[in-house]
């Protein structure tokens, strides 16, 4: 792989909303940032690592990447919403991601539920959401996501990961952080207000309604069905169960 330059904190311009830190190397951008929740950092903290070392993932999985092949970072939020609507915020940052890489990269991205960026049927990015309840009367979320920027097809971990390289795409890391923040903020403004408001965008660009699927549960079960579509709190419908969580598998037909 070419030497990959540092992320320009320069070109990282600060936001109304946002204020970003640039990291060498962390752990996990969600749990340093819901470290940091506890201590009373403010809403709008964004923590940037150019290496992340022991990435969280859904159903506990872990995962590394190697320096500065990733946009990987970590958004800190206190939303004043009803509860049952918190299973918004990673929709939302699927959102933002699929609009500022469209944006910035032309590339046709779809979210497959709740939040993984897809190009056609290959991951490009996943998003995780924790929620700080240290203080139950303003309960913090931290939405993280990792997106594959510069990888070759030989350095992707597996065959059904892809990055912008791959897919003949490029555009700075800074420059797609930023669209991101921009795309997030927007949202994020709307759904406060109207925590319906964003539903039917997220509906319009979800490619697991209407398919058939595998939804891998907390707790090792699975359930098999065709996914119907997304309800108001931002659960998958599958089989007559409105599911908040899950490892969704697309089933390809004849399987």
């Amino acid at each position: 792989m070419n030497e990959i330059p540092p992320l320009d904190r320069n070109a990282i311009r600060p936001g109304a909303f946002w204020r970003v830190e640039v990291v060498p190397e962390t752990g996990s951008t969600n749990t340093e940032l819901i470290a940091r929740s506890r201590e009373g950092a403010p809403e709008g903290s964004v923590l940037v690592t150019e290496h992340q070392t022991a990435g969280k993932g859904r159903l506990g999985r872990g995962f590394t990447t190697p320096p500065r092949v990733a946009l990987t970072f970590s958004l800190l939020i206190r939303p004043e919403v009803p509860a049952e609507q918190l299973g918004w915020v990673s929709p939302l940052m699927g959102l933002a991601a699929v609009a500022a890489v469209r944006g910035t990269t032309g590339l046709d991205t779809r979210l497959k539920w709740p939040n993984d960026l897809l190009v056609a049927e290959t991951k490009l990015a996943g998003i995780l959401a924790e929620a700080d309840f240290s203080d139950p009367s303003h309960p913090a979320i931290v939405v993280g996501m990792g997106l594959n920027v510069s990888q070759t097809r030989d350095e992707l971990p597996v065959e059904t990961a892809t990055s912008l390289r791959a897919e003949g795409a490029h555009t700075l890391r800074e420059t797609l952080l930023v669209a991101v923040l921009e795309e997030f903020e927007r949202r994020y403004t709307t759904w406060k207000g109207d925590p319906g408001a964003i539903a039917d965008e997220y509906r319009d660009v979800c490619v697991t309604i209407g398919r058939r699927v595998r939804v891998h549960l907390p707790g090792g079960t699975f359930l098999d069905g065709t996914a119907t579509g997304v309800d108001d709190q931002a659960r998958l419908l599958v089989a007559g169960r409105a599911l908040s969580a899950g490892d969704v598998v697309h089933v390809r037909p004849g399987e």
